[in-house]
């Protein structure tokens, strides 16, 4: 059994091919699926994806490109949105983005701050998307994961092996992209082997960043498979204990599932 611990079933093309994919992911031996809202708009489908699959749960967040377009989100706001399903199981993905730059850098600051208080306020993981940020993304968490013991996941990882490190003494988990199968990325290789296996899930980001083999394509959650496998080969472990390893992971940040 493996978990793909990241995806955007409401993006396209994946939702209009939902059945086919979700039974895709199931031949493929993904057993849970987690779909991440990045804006408040299409909440309402990722809810109602949530009610017809009993395998996918989701998330309640604001991407940091989205943060211009959510200036009102609140921590209240967000606590309100998780609660109107069970299925709602973290919070995010939010954070810091200083590459694309299509958000403020104070609307993102507050929007990420506001997250952080609603991941706290309801015990719920934090999904951190960081991306040219890695001093102030670990400035908040830290200040907050000071005075409250705040549930991290750094998603779709691929930072500094230095910030990885600081990462760790805040006890953050850390997700594996198809990046890491990309040839050019020998860095993110060496801070994966550095991190510790009780701490890495494995993500497709789907329908964005597909493994090698299938760079290029339209990415899915059966595709998580060859990003496990890759891993395993990093880690020197076996393919099945990896997907135990992570999916332990999962449950250990997320909870069990039912």
């Amino acid at each position: 059994m493996i978990i793909d611990s990241h995806c955007h079933l409401d993006y396209e093309p994946i939702y209009s091919n939902l059945d086919s994919i979700i039974n895709r992911a199931k031949d493929s031996d993904v057993r849970y699926m987690l779909t991440i809202s990045v804006t408040d708009k299409k909440y309402d489908v990722i809810l109602n994806i949530l009610k017809k699959y009993l395998n996918v749960y989701g998330t309640y967040g604001i991407h940091p490109h989205e943060a211009k377009n959510h200036k009102e989100i609140t921590k209240d706001i967000i606590l309100n949105k998780i609660n109107m399903s069970k299925k709602i199981i973290g919070i995010g993905e939010t954070g810091l983005d200083f590459y694309y730059k299509h958000s403020d850098k104070d609307d993102q600051i507050r929007s990420f701050e506001e997250h952080i208080k609603a991941s706290i306020e309801s015990n719920l993981p934090i999904v951190v998307h960081s991306r040219e940020a890695e001093d102030l993304t670990y400035e908040i968490l830290a200040k907050y994961h000071k005075k409250d013991n705040l549930k991290i996941l750094m998603h779709c990882f691929t930072g500094s092996n230095q910030f990885a490190k600081k990462l760790l003494e805040l006890n953050a988990y850390f997700s594996a992209s198809g990046i890491i199968t990309f040839k050019k990325t020998n860095d993110l290789k060496d801070t994966f082997k550095s991190i510790p296996l009780n701490r890495i899930l494995v993500e497709t980001d789907a329908p964005y960043l597909s493994p090698e083999p299938l760079r290029g394509k339209s990415n899915e959650p059966s595709n998580v498979v060859h990003t496990a496998k890759f891993l395993a080969n990093l880690k020197e472990v076996e393919f099945k204990d990896l997907c135990n390893l992570t999916t332990k992971n999962f449950f250990n940040l997320f909870g069990n599932l039912s």
